[in-house]
């Protein structure tokens, strides 16, 4: 069988007719000086690292466990063919665990003169900006005998969205909404502040909806119907603080706030209520204000790709003030914080007057479920103790949102799973009943 390349030549320097070995001078170069002159042809003959030219292309976002495929285009302008490795190099949080390696590397030949594309998957595990690092390229010789090695630098972003997982709520949620509106037929007839129009009456009808001057002008009982009043203002708030930073699952607290946030979002926008965002701990940290509902939601979740907790105790005067700003006539605020009781008693009970006097505020917080399933363990002692931790930790919980609740707040407390579902129907619920 015939052998090529660094195979054939290390063969034939093998096969060289030297005889009884001597350590000489003469004998070391009539070995090495062949290997000397392949190593430099072969040097000689790889495509020159430093003149290649870079440019990128591809996705510049992608949601939160979904795939981005970013195109590295590589031009070749010497006159010898490029043999290369690449390593396209991205943060770790790029690629899903254990598989960077076989993601990020490449092969390629480039013939002189001509370019060549290649495609990086990545699988980013968390939310934000991720921004690719060097690209690091080592050309070969035919032989593969020596190698020239560089880096370039080609800039490129790709924003990592929140997943919205709880959009798969958004049919149930919208179905109500319809009914509260008035244009299916279901029992409920017309729920809400704004008058919408006339029709007979029907028994089980609420007799305070009769329209005595439109019944006296007909032989039939008339009776009006409601539907939510439109074009109402809603202000979501994000407490990005170190309490969104404690982790409940696999995720911090401030992810299952983001989820409620989007879906909130899509239900209002549909409702035909204009919808901000604010995120604050000691300073604004991202604001959306005056979208079309056809904007709403792609410019939030651009807003909270790059959000993180901050681990600072959040500024309620600060957040307050802010708020009112934000809102100057009377609005729903929505606020995504915690129910610890220190937080709540100390930084937002003494400034809570002045939201809900001007507005009707909401607050949804992320109650962790092992604290649930801990209060119900038994079995042994240590068992016992978690419980009563567990129960003394729920009991605090509650006492606050009870003291949240004497000053005219709708509390929120679930899981992370049913965060978003739970606000949603808050927000269903306040319109049915013309708070908003």
């Amino acid at each position: 069988m015939a052998l090529t390349g660094r195979a054939a030549l290390l063969a034939a320097l093998g096969s060289l007719p030297v005889g009884i070995w001597e350590p000489s001078w003469t004998g070391i170069l009539a070995v090495n000086a062949p290997l000397a002159v392949a190593c430099a042809c072969d040097f000689a003959l790889a495509a020159p690292v430093r003149r290649l030219g870079l440019a990128r292309s591809g996705d510049t976002s992608a949601r939160l466990g979904e795939a981005a495929d970013v195109t590295l285009t590589i031009t070749n302008p010497s006159g010898r063919p490029l043999r290369a490795h690449v390593r396209d190099a991205w943060p770790p949080s790029s690629w899903q665990p254990g598989t960077e390696v076989e993601a990020s590397r490449h092969q390629l030949t480039v013939p002189a003169g001509e370019r060549r594309r290649l495609t990086t998957r990545l699988r980013p595990t968390r939310r934000g900006d991720r921004h690719a690092d060097r690209v690091t390229i080592r050309s070969y010789g035919p032989l593969r005998l020596f190698s020239r090695q560089g880096t370039h630098k080609a800039p490129w972003t790709v924003r990592v969205l929140p997943p919205f997982t709880s959009r798969k709520h958004l049919p149930s949620k919208l179905a109500r909404l319809r009914e509260l509106d008035g244009r299916t037929s279901v029992l409920t007839r017309g729920e809400g502040t704004e008058f919408d129009s006339l029709r007979e009456y029907v028994p089980g009808d609420d007799t305070r909806s009769i329209d005595w001057r439109a019944t006296a002008r007909q032989t039939s009982v008339a009776v009006r119907t409601w539907r939510p009043e439109r074009d109402r203002h809603i202000l979501v708030v994000l407490d990005t603080g170190r309490t969104s930073a404690g982790r409940v699952g696999d995720a911090p607290r401030l992810d299952a706030s983001m989820d409620a946030a989007l879906l909130l979002a899509a239900l209002a926008s549909r409702a035909g209520d204009r919808v901000d965002l604010l995120a604050y701990d000691r300073r604004v940290r991202a604001m959306v204000q005056g979208r079309t509902a056809k904007d709403l939601l792609p410019s939030l979740v651009n807003a909270m790709a790059p959000l993180e907790p901050e681990l600072v105790e959040t500024n309620a005067r600060g957040l307050t003030a802010t708020a009112l700003r934000t809102a100057p006539r009377r609005s729903l605020i929505v606020l995504l914080t915690s129910l610890d009781a220190a937080p709540i008693e100390e930084g937002l009970l003494p400034v809570l007057p002045q939201l809900t006097q001007r507005h009707t505020v909401l607050l949804a917080s992320v109650a962790d479920p092992h604290i649930a399933r801990m209060a119900t363990s038994r079995g042994n002692t240590d068992a016992v103790y978690e419980a009563a931790a567990a129960a003394q930790a729920q009991t605090e919980r509650h006492r606050t949102a009870e003291q949240l609740r004497r000053h005219g707040v709708t509390v929120v407390d679930a899981t992370p799973d049913d965060l978003a579902p739970a606000l949603a129907d808050a927000y269903l619920a306040l319109k049915a009943a013309g708070r908003l």
